[in-house]
């Protein structure tokens, strides 16, 4: 049995650094050591984009691989995943992703496609990241229904956490129906403006409304200009600037990801 962990980084709302956090989190447990995959699992691209990879020129992507999987044609582990240069493994999307979903809606097996593929490479990893889509859409469910785990991304805005009942619903159908072995890993706040009134009352209030019964983690990711210049260059905080705050702040943030598995992880630590 593997040793891996599968988290799926999930909220239906665009814009709360999703996709950031994936990226930041992978890079940072590759800078610990870890052997880490992500999996874009958006028609978006964006992940793709901010690795440093040009989505429409790539020839294999997930979208590729789940239909060898699901049909059953023999590939090698290694089949569509790429490298970049600071170590980082990602298995790309690009829009015909969104012909997968449409495809697989008529499909008896339709929600464990992604758990199947994954299922098959996850002994290569001790962490396997999905960036998902910002919706609760079909991938979605594939993705939470492959995961030991979820954390949300949350902006520190009011508006954006009245959409985290939803999510948290989603999940607990998921759990209750699909995946039993789902957790919710925690919440993490981004996109922070910490010396404002609005971001520390939201903080507050999010600590208040959801501390008793989801994990929140104490990082908080400041709002930060070089975030979005490393995107733009391909790159993690970490190798654009890892001075900035929100390098330290994600540097912070991947310790607690870590020392959370050292508490919670099984006696003989396998996945269940």
């Amino acid at each position: 049995m593997s040793k891996c962990k599968v988290i799926a980084i999930a909220n239906q709302k665009g814009g709360v650094a999703k996709t950031t956090t994936t990226l930041n989190l992978g890079a940072g447990l590759v800078r610990k050591g870890k052997k880490v995959l992500l999996i874009d699992f958006d028609s978006q691209a964006d992940l793709t984009t901010s690795l440093g990879f040009n989505k429409d020129t790539i020839d294999i992507t997930i979208k590729d691989v789940l239909d060898k999987n699901h049909r059953e044609i023999p590939f090698e582990n290694s089949l569509g995943i790429l490298t970049n240069p600071e170590g980082i493994n990602l298995i790309s999307a690009n829009k015909e992703l969104k012909a997968l979903e449409d495809y697989l809606m008529s499909d008896m097996n339709r929600e464990y496609v992604l758990n199947d593929y994954i299922n098959k490479i996850k002994s290569d990893y001790d962490y396997i990241l999905i960036d998902c889509q910002p919706s609760l859409g079909l991938l979605t469910i594939n993705a939470l229904a492959s995961a030991d785990s979820v954390i949300i991304p949350v902006q520190a805005q009011f508006l954006p956490l009245k959409g985290m009942t939803e999510l948290i619903q989603t999940v607990e159908k998921v759990r209750a129906v699909i995946n039993p072995r789902i957790k919710f890993e925690g919440v993490l706040i981004t996109l922070a403006d910490i010396k404002t009134r609005l971001a520390k009352a939201t903080e507050m209030k999010l600590r208040s409304s959801y501390g008793s019964k989801l994990k929140i983690y104490n990082s908080v990711i400041p709002i930060a200009t070089k975030v979005a210049e490393a995107t733009t260059e391909g790159k993690s905080i970490y190798a654009y600037d890892k001075s900035n705050k929100a390098a330290i702040a994600y540097e912070n943030f991947t310790e607690e990801v870590l020392k959370n598995r050292e508490r919670t992880k099984p006696r003989d630590t396998k996945c269940r």
